[in-house]
Order: structure tokens, then C-alpha cells, then sequence
């Protein structure tokens, strides 16, 4: 027969949780200033980017919208 599994208390299971979390929670490699300065201005340039994009292709939209508009 399967051998049967020793019931582990609801407290135990808990201490556990909270000591693999702090285990796992020491791992963390933390970034310093300049990686996170460095990390903030790409993730400004990428959102201004994908901004003008956005409104290129809006504008393009709305010409092609009123043009359509013009000529129906």
C-alpha cells in the first residue's frame, strides 16, 4: 500500500511559507542607482515612441476617414 502522508499542522505549514519566503526574498538581486536611472529613461523613450506612433497612425486614420467622408 501507498504509504501514508504525515499530517503537517496548519501552523507548521505557515512558519514553512514565511521561511521559504524569506529564503527566496534573499535571493533578490537589486538593481543600484544607475541601472535603475538607466532602465527608467529607456522605459520613457520607448513609451514616447510608441506614443508618436500611436498618433501617426491616428492622424493617418482620421485623414483617410475624412477623405472618405468627402468623397461618399
Amino acid at each position: 500500500m501507498a504509504e501514508e502522508k504525515e499530517k503537517i499542522s496548519f501552523k507548521e505549514r505557515i512558519k514553512k511559507f514565511f521561511r521559504d519566503y524569506k529564503s527566496e526574498f534573499k535571493k533578490i538581486s537589486w538593481p543600484n542607482r544607475k541601472e535603475t536611472t538607466k532602465r527608467t529613461i529607456m522605459v520613457i523613450a520607448a513609451i514616447v515612441v510608441i506614443s508618436v506612433c500611436i498618433f501617426v497612425v491616428d492622424l493617418l486614420f482620421t485623414s483617410f476617414n475624412g477623405w472618405l467622408a468627402q468623397i461618399f
